[in-house]
């Protein structure tokens, strides 16, 4: 089953959804849906059952896809996961806002984070009336000024770092070792999950936490009778490779150790999913939940991940490193059994949900994506042509890309531009470039258009790429586009 998911990233559209006026009324809570992102990390695009997967099994969100809307072109706006996840909340292309890179806490980046005069969709949907919840992986600043209680969230529990080990057990022990040796920066998977911005002793597997956790906030929010947004971003299957053994054994047919224990990861997400849908029907909350399900980026597929047909990995502008599963899942808007074929981005949540909510966008506020809920009910093809770009600094050259239409544009490891007739070359083997000259020059020209909107990073990964961009070998757009005259 070749139904794969895609979301669009699209140039210099700032468009938003119409400026309704925020309300907190009783009678207008009880119109709005309440809000679930179900983010994945490192998800390759072939490994759940409802994108093609051939052998992992993820019998919840495969009924969730099958009775929502199923996208087979979505796009997230960067191929790894800090920028990708500020986009989300930002609505913006991480270029624009000065974060391309990611951020760690043991390389002294702790005063950086996403900017705070960027209004994130948490704000506008904790104005509209909602309580707003953050659970698992944060990875978008680390000062109190950058975390979640001070960005929009009512609720926090999780980590603020890019990654953390599952096994409490495991990790509580080391943590508690290199503490008491003085240990100055102790690795941040290391370190006990927040709730809030208190420490928690964690007992259970981190997969399973954070589902019971979503699951606790839901049960809240229902006494409270207010709608939520819960932004729940599980750190599998993001490396360290762990798993329980009881999820690995559901796949005694995979051999391979870190296909199985990947495996076993994905299927614990799945369960979690499985016990919050069951939360929402008891709660008789379910009909009027958005459910949204994709990954942060394409999966690492040097640890366990099946990307297929797609080429590339995690990190790369191929279609493989920012190319997604993802699906809406809403019974009282969308039919069961729907896809929707035309590109569609991670940029455009931030405008859809403001629109769902009747909330109101702050004056000024801009933003790369659009509202989208009217376009997939129905069917229309006005997005057809928009623009997807991904842009990832190396460390003295750019890998980019355009989705645009029945087009892609890719430009790897330093190499010509490449255009493929991405509908018919889903893994982009065949360059048609020299047969298409005109349409290559007229993606890369609206490429290089695009990136004019980009500004210098807040902050660099490495003080060798602070050097590049110092020295202006980065971004050096010019050189990228072949640009020769003013």
């Amino acid at each position: 089953m070749n139904r794969i998911l895609a979301v669009l990233m699209f140039a210099g559209v700032f468009v938003g959804c119409s400026n309704k006026p925020g309300n907190t009324s009783k009678e207008a809570s009880s119109k709005q849906p309440n809000i679930l992102v179900v983010l994945c990390d490192d998800l390759g695009y072939a490994d759940v059952g409802f994108n093609g997967s051939p052998d992992i099994k993820t019998p919840n969100l495969d009924q969730l896809a099958t009775n929502g809307m199923i996208f087979s072109s979505a796009y997230v706006t960067h191929p790894f996961c800090g920028p990708s996840r500020a986009s989300i909340m930002t609505g913006r292309y991480a270029q624009n806002i000065g974060t391309p890179y990611n951020l760690y806490e043991e390389k002294g980046r702790t005063d950086d984070g996403v900017p705070v005069s960027e209004t994130f969709i948490s704000n506008v949907l904790q104005d509209a009336g909602y309580y707003t919840a953050a659970v698992g992986k944060w990875h978008l600043g680390f000062s109190p000024r950058f975390q979640p209680n001070n960005r929009g969230f009512d609720e926090f529990y999780g980590f603020l770092s890019g990654g953390h080990d599952y096994f409490p057990e495991r990790f509580s022990a080391k943590y508690q070792k290199q503490k008491e040796a003085g240990v100055d920066h102790i690795w941040e998977y290391l370190k006990p999950l927040v709730h809030d911005t208190t420490e928690v002793e964690e007992k259970e597997y981190i997969t399973d936490a954070l589902s019971r956790e979503t699951i606790r906030i839901i049960n809240e929010t229902s006494e409270r009778q207010k709608p939520f947004f819960i932004y729940l971003a599980y750190n599998a299957p993001h490396v360290p490779l762990q798993a329980k053994e009881e999820d690995m054994a559901q796949f005694p047919e995979i051999e391979d150790k870190d296909r199985k224990t990947y495996a076993g990861m994905v299927y614990a997400v799945d369960r979690g999913v499985g016990d919050i849908i069951n939360t929402l029907k008891e709660n008789g909350q379910f009909e009027n939940t958005l459910i949204v399900f994709l990954s942060d980026n394409g999966g690492n597929t040097d640890r366990g991940a099946n990307n297929a047909p797609l080429q590339g990995r995690k990190g790369d502008a191929w279609e493989g490193g920012f190319r997604t599963p993802m699906f809406f899942h809403y019974p009282e808007k969308i039919k069961p059994n729907s896809t929707f074929d035309i590109p569609v981005s991670a940029l455009d949540f931030y405008p859809t949900f403001a629109e769902l909510a009747g909330a109101k966008i702050p004056k000024g506020k801009i933003l790369d994506g659009t509202a989208i809920m009217d376009d997939i009910l129905e069917g229309k093809e006005d997005l057809k042509d928009r623009p997807v770009y991904v842009c990832r600094y190396r460390e003295d050259y750019v890998d980019a890309g355009t989705r645009m239409g029945d087009w892609k544009l890719t430009k790897m490891y330093n190499e010509d531009w490449k255009l493929f007739k991405i509908n018919e070359d889903l893994g982009e083997a065949n360059d048609v470039s020299t047969e298409y000259p005109e349409k290559l020059q007229e993606l890369k020209a609206d490429m290089y258009e695009w990136t004019k909107g980009h500004v210098k990073p807040l902050w660099c990964y490495t003080p060798e790429d602070q050097l590049m961009w110092d020295k202006g070998v980065l971004p050096n757009y010019r050189k990228v586009f072949n640009i020769t005259n003013n």
